[in-house]
């Protein structure tokens, strides 16, 4: 249990990274947004200030994840990082369609001054920034297994692309194709809205109890042959925040002590973390009829 503890631990280090990120980023865009007359940079700096919002969420929702279990949440808090990525879905939807509505305002708005060349600079050296922001807490979400911290590298990506729409959008307008700027940004919130989507229903999946079916035909085979196991009556799994829980009825022979019957599930509980990292199973043993 410490190291799941200690792996939700890392992820809050990836959440502040994040808010770091945007904090810096943030403000180096609008200050180069207002020097080099870039509205385009400047959406995008505000648009960062807004994913300090979802970064907290994330960071919130892991803090409370750590919490010990107690007399209302017997199995821990764990599930919290799972509603902070759902969260981060609505909020990363939320700028989705305001990128999409101001790309087509700007659209009808016609003729806007042109930014300063260097401004599309800075738009690529942010998004460059933001990618490396992306790529440390993508893996960082894979190695503890942590579906907010995935979330909220996600949004790191999508943040790394309204950046990258934004530098093209201003070079175009420097050789009088304004509207590549709202094509652009356009192209950009839909990414955002798939990625929102794609966050919002995986942790919906979660929440709901959801679970693979391959994944639990694999968890069936491994109890199956397990040594002293006949047959198998039942067997349900659940994602609980980073790890999996599994409950299992299992039919053995009924001339066998209750000891043997014991040892038999401390057999199938000591495969399911040895081959696929569970540590919380419960297994109901029932003769063989």
């Amino acid at each position: 249990m410490a190291d799941i503890y200690d792996d939700i631990r890392k992820g809050e280090r990836g959440a502040l990274v994040s808010i770091i990120a945007y904090l810096i980023l943030s403000a180096f865009k609008l200050i180069s947004g207002y020097v080099f007359g870039s509205s385009a940079l400047l959406a995008d700096g505000f648009n960062n200030l807004t994913d300090i919002v979802a970064s907290l969420a994330v960071l919130i929702g892991l803090r409370i994840s750590r919490k010990p279990p107690d007399s209302d949440h017997t199995y821990g808090h764990f599930r919290a990082e799972t509603v902070a990525a759902l969260l981060a879905s609505f909020i990363m939807a939320m700028v989705g369609i305001q990128v999409i509505v101001e790309a087509v305002r700007s659209l009808f708005e016609g003729a806007k001054d042109i930014p300063q060349l260097w401004s599309a600079g800075v738009a690529v050296v942010c998004a460059a920034a933001m990618m490396g922001v992306y790529i440390y807490n993508k893996r960082l979400a894979r190695q503890i297994n942590n579906s907010a911290l995935l979330a909220a590298a996600k949004d790191n990506f999508s943040d790394a692309m309204v950046s990258i729409g934004a530098a093209v959008g201003i070079v175009g307008a420097q050789f009088g194709l304004p509207w590549i700027d709202s094509a652009a940004a356009v192209a950009v919130g839909l990414l955002i809205l798939k990625t929102a989507w794609d966050i919002f229903r995986d942790s919906t999946y979660r929440l709901t109890d959801g679970f693979d079916q391959d994944r639990l035909l694999d968890l069936r085979s491994t109890i199956a042959r397990t040594p002293g196991v006949e047959g198998i009556k039942d067997l349900k799994a659940r994602v609980h925040g980073n790890h999996v829980l599994v409950d299992v009825v299992v039919e053995v022979n009924a001339e066998i002590t209750v000891m043997q019957g014991h040892e038999i599930s401390d057999s199938i509980e000591e495969r399911m973390s040895t081959l696929h990292n569970i540590m919380n199973v419960q297994v109901h043993v029932e003769p063989k009829q």
